[in-house]
């Protein structure tokens, strides 16, 4: 069944926008935030990309709930050293856009980053993680920074930190467990594509039913068997390149070491080795991604070139 089924990310890009479908990312939504959300609308932002060059890298969408509260859902499918630093980027950019100039600062909206990834994205034990401000007293660890009781009356939540942003990473690549919540239900679709028949999370029954391969058009069916042949090229493309100039540039470093003969020798030349080796694998792999028509900014991002060096190539 799990073949049938369309991938979360590519369904974001072009069913989950559809009101009829609405209903699948809601679950999701609730599901994670464990509280009964309801979508009021997509928002414009240049983060809701549906260009084609756009499915190699990420798909992520914004919406707006029936509360006012703004949540990114973004998945991303290539490793990002900086990616921390692209979610704090796309919330402060959400804020600043949906703030109209002269605005009181009480009409700042609520957002939370919903961060999908595949792949290794820091250090840790748990496939979900939350992440929210919080103001703890310096002297006292347990006193924490409370709202006022007017303030509770205009804002949502008790706490200080319940106004800023919330971030949760789910590293559906580390979930190898039973799925026994909810939850588990759907970080397994997410990185499985299956949905078990005995799966009852809300919003996965319709899933099972809504984002059926079988159930799209023609066209839209080889579009969907291009954009994931394509992606699976590409991470083969990287993964086997990498993995070539490493080995490639421990060989030559080694060679090199013994024939000089010395420590310092061995060092400088499995250093060089290794780069040189990595350095012309990433040029070869930018010179593949760049004839599949990948943007340049996306293939410097994934072997490291410079964009000058990938347009000689």
């Amino acid at each position: 069944m799990g073949g049938n089924l369309i991938r979360f990310d590519w369904a974001m890009k072009r069913l989950l926008r559809d009101k009829s479908n609405y209903v699948v990312l809601e679950g999701f939504l609730s599901t994670l935030l464990r509280e009964d959300l309801r979508i009021c609308r997509f928002l414009e932002s240049e983060a809701n990309q549906e260009d084609a060059t756009d499915k190699f890298n990420r798909a992520d969408i914004l919406v707006e709930d029936t509360n006012g509260k703004l949540l990114i859902i973004e998945v991303q499918n290539n490793r990002e050293l900086d990616y921390f630093h692209r979610m704090l980027y796309g919330v402060s950019k959400t804020i600043s856009e949906y703030i109209n100039l002269g605005d009181d600062y009480d009409k700042v909206r609520k957002v939370y980053s919903i961060n999908i990834v595949y792949f290794d994205l820091g250090q840790g034990k748990d496939y979900v993680y939350h992440g929210k401000t919080e103001f703890r007293g310096i002297h006292d660890k347990d006193d924490i920074l409370m709202l006022s009781a007017r303030q509770r009356e205009i804002f949502v939540g008790k706490d200080a930190g319940d106004v800023f942003p919330e971030y949760y990473v789910l590293k559906v690549n580390d979930f190898d467990k039973v799925a026994k919540t909810p939850l588990d239900e759907w970080i397994k679709f997410l990185k499985t594509g299956e949905i078990d028949s005995t799966a009852t999370a809300k919003g996965l029954p319709e899933a099972r039913e809504r984002l059926r391969v079988d159930s799209l058009p023609d066209k839209e069916k080889r579009a969907y068997y291009r954009d994931m042949e394509a992606l699976r090229y590409q991470r083969s493309v990287i993964k086997t390149g990498w993995y070539e100039g490493r080995e490639e540039g421990l060989k030559e470093g080694r060679a090199e070491g013994r024939a000089e003969g010395r420590a310092e020798g061995r060092a400088e030349g499995h250093a060089e080795g290794l780069m040189e080796g990595k350095m012309e694998n990433a040029k070869e792999i930018a010179k593949k991604m760049k004839a599949m028509g990948i943007p340049a900014e996306v293939i410097a991002q994934c072997t490291n070139l410079d964009e000058s060096e990938i347009d000689v190539l």
